[in-house]
């Protein structure tokens, strides 16, 4: 059995603001083992940012716990949770941002190893340059040339991965790795990032592209609204969706020859509907949403919340 690495247990993140408490994650369990890929999915604004930041103790939790190499995160001081992270790579969703504007693309992937002091300024300006290479960007002008200034959003991107993946982390979190790609490039790096898994690396993807996430992950996690509304192999969410949400992904995704006809929502005449967030949106609600549903095990390998999921809904 693979190593865990990461696990997330009712984890609950609320951000304070002038109108109140926003509840960003709602009761979120998983968990990622060493040699695995699970991809979180959904929409913007569903938590999936939230949800890896706080893997990595950048968020503060209103309720649950995160388990970090055997290791609660509300029980490490400063330097353990450095230690901690220092074994894991992060990519964020924003490249424009997450580099420094005053260093090269040389320089910026190297960063991380020379903060740490993982060998001479040569050795890490070498090991850069591999992994830089490895990720499509071989043209060693390219490399002068200022991240914030001169690169376009997919290399900039490039570069991210390169840094996070520097220091040969156990465990990968990226946020959206692929999405600034065009459609060649997507399967490359996804490839690199899936050749590391099987060595042993863990990965935990953030994603909107169910299909994409389908295409890469041992395992998918779907959020709607802070909430998990769905979990299983990718291949059985993306062919036999069991919750609203996910059939209205699948049906929104573009395809050749495919007519788009995602489900049509219900008319909101009750905004104090309350209960399950999708309710609202769903088609096919009843009174009984009006209670929030728990995730639940549909199969053996699949869990869902959702009241109208039965066993003719696995037999479809």
């Amino acid at each position: 059995m693979r190593g865990l690495l990461l696990s997330a247990k009712g984890v609950s993140v609320s951000f304070l603001s002038s109108r109140g408490s926003t509840e960003a994650l709602k009761e979120v369990d998983m968990n990622v083992s060493a040699g695995g890929c699970v991809a979180v999915v959904g929409e913007s604004g569903s938590g999936k940012t939230t949800l890896l930041r706080a893997c990595l103790g950048l968020v503060p939790l209103s309720a649950g716990s995160v388990t970090l190499f055997d290791r609660d995160l509300s029980e490490c001081g400063d330097k353990e949770l450095i230690a901690l992270r220092r074994r894991c790579g992060y990519v964020p969703q924003d490249p424009f941002g997450c580099v420094p504007p005053t260093l090269n693309a040389l320089d910026a992937a190297a960063e991380p190893l020379r903060i740490t002091g993982k060998g001479n300024r040569e050795q890490a300006l070498l090991k850069a340059g591999e992994l830089l290479a490895e990720l499509g960007l071989d043209d060693q002008d390219l490399w002068k040339e200022r991240v914030r200034l001169s690169l376009s959003g997919g290399q900039r991107q490039r570069v991210s991965i390169a840094r996070a993946l520097s220091l040969d982390p156990e465990l990968l979190l990226a946020d959206e790795p692929a999405s600034m790609q065009d459609a060649a490039n997507r399967g490359e790096v996804m490839e690199i990032l899936r050749r590391r898994t099987r060595k042993g690396m863990g990965l935990l993807m953030a994603t909107h592209d169910l299909p994409f996430a389908a295409a890469f992950a041992d395992r998918v996690v779907v959020m709607y609204k802070g909430t998990v509304v769905e979990t299983g192999p990718p291949d059985q969410v993306v062919e036999n969706p069991l919750h609203p949400y996910s059939l209205a992904l699948i049906a929104a995704m573009p395809g050749i020859g495919k007519e788009i006809r995602p489900p049509r929502p219900v008319e909101v005449k009750d905004r104090s509907f309350g209960g399950c967030p999708f309710a609202p949106m769903c088609p096919a609600r009843t009174d009984r949403c009006r209670q929030a549903p728990s995730l639940t095990s549909a199969s053996p390998s699949r869990s869902v919340a959702c009241w109208n999921v039965g066993k003719e809904s696995l037999e479809r």
